[in-house]
């Protein structure tokens, strides 16, 4: 039987997420391996590491508008073209520290425009009732890829060397673009051909329209959009929990609970896999309760970003009170499980306000969303610094307890962000 093509599309899409985690976890695992065999110091280390999300900040907002100009479609193969093609050339020097500088910046710009081109995508060819589950199953491709990386990549690394990571990512993003420019389309100007069946109230407001890039974007009333800033909130929340456990969690099982990663196997690849579970099922649980018209859209988006919300809440900060791995693992699996559950609410909500422009407001959002990784990964480390001169070790729990509070508040007040400004109507022509 013929695979309709926006299934395709939204399977191509999975696919792009998981390859560019995929390059984000190798990246840091070959340069490390290189960078400590050269005696390269924490600070430059730590330089080389945060260049790729400074890019990555700059480069959301244009490419929403890029997207929104030229269309998703291309935005997308040609910055996978673009990081690809820079990994495949870049050798890994780690005292050629301005070239790797420059080389990290062009990656982070280049996926950049990734995500806000994915989002244009998909508000062209998926319809309402499948949002959802599309859009979970789109953005689940991050963590299975981040899990995937930290499991293999090491291996390929103590085999191949450092280098060999590089090229295996440029390989990956070469195959995907291949796919992409081969079975990818823009969709037809009506509905029908694209194979949707839309919800009977939204008939009349979610007809895709390839004309769509033509119009004159509402930049003002966008970013002063209460709705807007709902969304901008909850996505920079999430990023700050995720990137705070993804960049410091190893740390709190080596220095603060005395384990060595090695012997844990592959239980720490655990949080990563039940993101990817739980935003699947996030999908599911979304879609049905408005096809089934047991919630309104409004209802739905609410009811699971506040759920996701608070379930990480009790979770994050109950983190430090777990002296075994066990507990650290289970704890940490919960907070960002019902983190990536959350995502069927506020993250899918940008093609809810502004189908037409949903590579726009998912730019805006994912600025503020890398913002907070950089905000939170910077602030953590300062935080056990201070801890550290004062506990005089980080084995403490007392050590931890600020670092998993502090987005534990996030998730509570967001949620209640959401629940007095969402909505799951469309705000934007």
């Amino acid at each position: 039987m013929k695979l309709p093509v926006r299934y395709l599309i939204v399977i191509l899409t999975f696919i792009c997420t998981l390859v560019c985690y995929i390059e984000r976890v190798g990246f840091s695992i070959a340069y490390t391996v290189a960078a400590d065999g050269a005696g390269v110091n924490q600070s430059s280390k730590g330089t080389i590491l945060s260049t790729f999300y400074y890019g990555y900040a700059c480069s959301q907002v244009p490419g929403g508008w890029a997207a929104q100009k030229i269309g998703g479609r291309r935005v997308l193969l040609l910055s996978f073209l673009l990081w690809s093609l820079t990994c495949a050339l870049l050798p890994l020097d780690p005292n050629r520290v301005l070239l790797l500088v420059i080389a990290r910046l062009l990656v982070g710009i280049a996926q950049g425009f990734i995500f806000p081109s994915i989002h244009t995508v998909l508000a062209q060819w998926v319809p309402p009732h499948e949002r959802s589950r599309s859009v979970s199953l789109t953005t689940s491709g991050m963590y299975l890829g981040a899990a995937l990386g930290m499991l293999l990549l090491p291996t390929l690394v103590k085999f191949r060397g450092p280098e060999s990571v590089f090229l295996a990512e440029a390989a990956l993003g070469a195959s995907w673009s291949l796919l992409w420019f081969k079975y990818a389309t823009d969709p037809k100007s009506t509905a029908s051909g694209v194979g949707e069946s839309v919800l009977p109230v939204n008939k009349k407001i979610d007809t895709h329209n390839t004309k769509l890039p033509s119009a004159k974007i509402p930049w003002v009333n966008i970013l002063t959009s209460f709705p807007v800033w709902a969304i901008v909130v909850n996505n920079f929340t999430f990023h700050y929990a995720l990137y705070v456990l993804m960049n410091w969690l190893p740390t709190y099982f080596e220095l603060g609970l005395k384990l060595s990663l090695q012997d844990m196997g592959s239980s720490k690849m655990m949080p990563y896999l039940n993101m990817f579970l739980f935003s699947n099922i996030g999908g599911v649980v979304a879609d049905y309760l408005i096809t089934r018209r047991i919630l309104s859209v409004t209802k739905t988006r609410k009811f699971l970003n506040t759920l996701g919300f608070l379930v990480a809440s009790l979770a994050l900060v109950v983190i430090p009170s777990f002296r075994t791995s066990g507990g650290a693992v289970f704890c940490s699996s919960v907070a960002l499980g019902f983190l990536a559950l959350g995502r069927a609410g506020f993250a899918v909500n940008h093609m809810d306000v502004a189908p037409r422009y949903a590579g726009i407001v998912m730019g805006v959002s994912n600025t503020a969303g890398t913002l907070a990784g950089i905000v939170g990964v910077d602030l953590t480390g300062k935080l056990l610094e201070a801890a550290k001169a004062a506990n005089s070790d980080l084995s403490s729990p007392e050590s931890w307890r600020i670092v998993f509070f502090i987005p534990g508040f996030l998730c509570v007040f967001s949620s209640f962000v959401f629940l007095l400004f969402s909505t799951g109507e469309r705000i934007f022509d």
